[in-house]
């Protein structure tokens, strides 16, 4: 009888859960969806004012016609010639008309609505997701790698290293996540997409630590580890060439439980004001916009960022979880 390895096996746990493989698939979609706004074939033109101000969906409606304002009536009266400030007015009047007419060719509706620039907000959100989802898988990925790093050193080094390595992680995790965040966005100050991955990834690596240090400490010992040293494999290549690939599925595990709770905390970040600068969009700087559009009764904006956001969390928590059954030796195939 042919033997499978634990990857073929946790394919074919895999594949057999339904649901797993239904969350799988939306991931994929949102990634694929990514992946062609970052190489400019989908959503490219976002920041086009295709539609007029807080344009609203196309399923409720064009809204209320707006009246004509004070801008639009003084535009009719005419000209006084002795007033002083004729030719002030007369260059007001005209860009009000320009304005007016550029206004004008604009869409009454848009079919998810538009923000106050008239961008499509259904565009927005694809562009804002893939912002997003790099933040969440860079920073993971960021977590994960030291995470690793540190627990392989820890467990399979063990006396002075692991006391140091321990007494590091023990401070670290002592303070809060959200206060060591915020201390970290305040040392590094320069907003961008850079600076948040660093962010997250500097203070989400204790999670994989602890379960890192915990599977060297379980392997250093094994009769693979000892046939490694009696054949004169080195210390780094015993840590990362023979004991990692037996542990690389926790690693994995780690990463995308990680990835949710990031994707997470960029909304958080751009809510504090310590989220993407101006002119790059994402989920949390749609949500932190929302905010003052919610007033004004526009909550498109708000429906859009917070469904895509619910919807891939919710399809990475499930294949997270469906992830961690068919990867766990202790399930039988």
């Amino acid at each position: 009888m042919r033997s499978h390895g634990l990857w073929a096996l946790a394919w074919r746990r895999l594949r057999a859960d339904r649901g797993g493989m239904a969350a799988l698939a939306v991931v994929v979609v949102f990634l694929l969806m990514a992946a062609l706004s970052a190489g400019g074939w989908l959503a490219a033109d976002w920041e086009a004012e295709v539609g007029a101000h807080y344009a609203p969906p196309g399923f409720v409606g064009t809204g209320p016609v707006r009246a004509a304002g004070p801008a639009e009536a003084s535009a009719a009266l005419p000209d006084n010639p002795f007033d002083p400030l004729a030719d002030d007015l007369r260059a007001l009047r005209a860009q009000l008309a320009a304005q007016h007419a550029t206004q004008a060719g604009r869409l009454p509706t848009l079919p998810f609505g538009g923000d106050k620039w008239g961008h499509d907000v259904i565009k927005k959100t694809i562009k804002g997701g893939e912002t997003s989802i790099v933040i969440g898988l860079a920073a993971a990925l960021l977590a994960v790698s030291l995470g690793t790093l540190f627990g392989a050193l820890a467990g399979y080094c063990g006396g002075v290293v692991d006391d140091c390595l321990t007494w590091f992680y023990s401070v670290f995790t002592a303070i809060p996540s959200v206060l060591m965040i915020l201390a970290v966005a305040a040392v590094l100050q320069q907003k961008g997409v850079l600076t948040i991955v660093l962010i997250l990834g500097l203070t989400g690596w204790t999670g994989p630590y602890r379960l890192m240090r915990a599977e060297y400490l379980k392997h250093r010992a094994r009769e693979y580890v000892l046939a490694a040293d009696a054949i004169g494999a080195s210390h780094w290549r015993r840590m990362f060439g023979h004991i990692f690939p037996n542990v690389s599925h926790v690693a994995l595990v780690q990463m995308s439980i990680l990835a949710v709770g990031f994707i997470k905390a960029e909304v958080i970040l751009s809510f504090l004001g310590f989220g993407v600068p101006v002119g790059v969009v994402s989920w949390g700087s749609m949500l932190n916009e929302a905010q003052s559009e919610l007033i004004l009764g526009r909550w498109w904006q708000l429906a859009a960022a917070a469904t895509a956001m619910a919807l891939l969390v919710t399809a990475f928590s499930l294949f997270t979880d469906a992830l961690r059954d068919a990867l766990d030796p202790k399930v039988k195939p």
